[in-house]
């Protein structure tokens, strides 16, 4: 299996040599390059596996017994980012893909001496049914989190869908007298059918305009440049997200909602204000450069800064 795994890892790493002990990571690893690899695993090897497994074989030695066991290894609800040494740790929930390994170069670069977990969606394993509701990925997240941490107060993190999820999981805290010191939405919106007449007016508009100009590019590809294709495991559960995004209508919360706007929107209101202000108590909204993913996979240092100065004054007061 090292033989066969090897070359595959040259290739997608570019590099001449890679040992059987070199960590993905270290060697320039990322969310795209893990996506890449195990595509490539699952077409020479016929295991299909999530990216997230890297954070659990990071070492071609380590991958390579993964793929010799005869049943598919399960994830745990929360898996560790990065460690801390206080408390409370910080918990960052994921996106529409299901998957945490889009967090690396941000959790690389929080300036925060806190552990950071990444909250996985059920059945990105490809072992178990994922959840279609909102709630219930909130109380999957909720009952992973309290045996980590039992009592707040709670700092939350969550980006595209996972800000819905965070959100709830934020609701369903504050009903039981929890302190939540902090609720952070990364680009967060609800489905648009859940947005006011104007809203989606404004919104179709926006996509006309695109739309328009990306006929004006010659060769304008319909994909993100270099966009690979999902593995069955990953589109069952990005099915089973979107209709969840669909049924969740978000309720008014009783607290503040730090938002996190991308500069650049594609699909999404640009101004998150009209949207949130009405359905919480206190909105603060930080703007990143790029588009919903390129905060997360370009400006990352500069969404990593902006997380940093709210875990700094979220327990600060």
């Amino acid at each position: 299996m090292l033989e066969t795994l090897t070359p595959i890892w040259q290739r997608v790493l570019q590099r001449p040599t890679v040992g059987p002990d070199d960590n993905f990571f270290d060697l320039g690893g990322d969310s795209a390059l893990a996506l890449e690899l195990f595509n490539e695993v699952a077409r020479v090897c016929g295991r299909d596996f999530p990216p997230v497994m890297i954070y659990h074989a990071p070492t071609i030695t380590a991958l390579a017994a993964l793929l010799e066991e005869t049943t598919a290894p399960s994830f745990p609800p929360a898996i560790l980012l990065k460690a801390g040494s206080e408390r409370p740790p910080v918990f960052i929930t994921h996106g529409l893909g299901g998957s945490v390994i889009d967090f690396y170069q941000v959790v690389k670069h929080i300036r925060a001496p806190r552990a950071i977990y990444g909250m996985q969606g059920k059945g990105i394993d490809g072992a178990e049914q994922p959840f279609d509701r909102v709630e219930d990925m909130a109380q999957n997240s909720l009952d992973a989190i309290k045996q980590i941490q039992p009592r707040g107060p709670y700092l939350l993190v969550g980006f595209s869908l996972g800000g819905l999820v965070t959100l709830e999981m934020a609701q369903r805290l504050k009903a039981n007298a929890e302190e939540v010191a902090l609720l952070a939405m990364l680009d967060s919106y609800p489905h648009l059918n859940f947005l006011s007449r104007g809203q989606r007016t404004l919104l179709g508009l926006q996509q006309t305009r695109r739309q328009l100009l990306k006929r004006l590019v010659r060769h304008a590809p319909d994909q993100l440049q270099g966009e690979l294709p999902l593995s069955p495991t990953m589109q069952r559960f990005r099915d089973s997200s979107y209709l969840a995004l669909e049924r969740y209508q978000p309720r008014f919360y009783p607290g503040k909602i730090n938002f996190v706007r991308a500069a650049v929107q594609t699909t999404f209101p640009k101004n998150p204000v009209p949207v949130w202000k009405h359905l919480a108590k206190e909105l603060v909204v930080d703007t990143v450069p790029g588009d919903h993913l390129e905060i997360m996979t370009t400006h990352y240092q500069e969404l990593a800064a902006v997380l940093s100065r709210y875990l700094r004054e979220a327990l600060s007061s």
